[in-house]
């Protein structure tokens, strides 16, 4: 049996090269990664010490948060919107706000008397997962059939509610007393953003309606 000649073997990644707004993407994950460490060494037993590790991560969030905005902006500008872009950052913006809600949600935010100093149970969490799951399900089913799903108004009024609740928790429950004020809302504040996260589910319902009718139909 002769030796087979190879053929010459394909470069894999030459000139293969990760814009602008997709590095600036990379650069929100790698934040979100350090931003969940921090929140994974907080506990509220421990008492005020460990403050500093939730003002890190609220500067880390806030960050990412504002460099979602910049990647957009740059990509369209630029024409430099790519498949991998469109793949990436819905991604890691659903990762940077589910990670957080789980971690607020977590037994790192239970103090010593067993009190959630966060305010974000369980329940919250599962609401605000199932809604990004429902939506992701929504979007593919409807694209599938070639009609348009973009976000809308509601979707970005909800990303924007959730973000600023992600914040808002983790300052004041870090400086109980020196935001005091802030800190006595921040139930409130929790519970209208669980609230605005469900019902912006129904705006994307009614986009679908048309294809998920026909669907109906087509399997009776």
């Amino acid at each position: 049996m002769g030796r087979l000649e190879a053929g010459p073997t394909p470069a894999v990644g030459v000139g293969m090269r990760i814009n602008l707004p997709n590095q600036i993407t990379l650069a929100r994950l790698a934040m979100a990664v350090v931003c969940f460490a921090c929140l994974a060494q907080y506990e509220a037993r421990a008492g005020r010490p460990g403050a500093w590790l939730l003002d890190l991560s609220a500067v880390l969030f806030t960050i990412a948060g504002l460099t979602d905005i910049v990647d957009g902006y740059l990509a369209r500008k630029q024409n430099q919107v790519t498949s991998f872009g469109r793949v990436i950052d819905p991604f890691v913006d659903k990762i940077l706000v589910l990670g957080a809600y789980i971690f607020l949600a977590g037994d790192g935010f239970l103090d010593a008397g067993g009190r959630r100093t966060s305010d974000v149970a369980g329940w919250m969490v599962v609401v605000i997962l199932g809604r990004e799951l429902l939506v992701t399900s929504l979007r593919g089913v409807t694209e599938a059939a070639g009609q348009s799903f973009a976000a809308n108004a509601y979707g970005k009024a909800k990303m924007f509610l959730q973000s600023v609740t992600v914040v808002w928790v983790m300052l004041t429950v870090a400086h109980p007393q020196g935001l005091a004020t802030c800190a006595a809302i921040r139930p409130v504040l929790v519970y209208v953003m669980v609230a605005i996260t469900f019902l912006s589910v129904i705006p994307y319902l009614r986009m679908a309606r048309g294809v998920l009718s026909q669907m109906a139909v087509a399997t009776e």
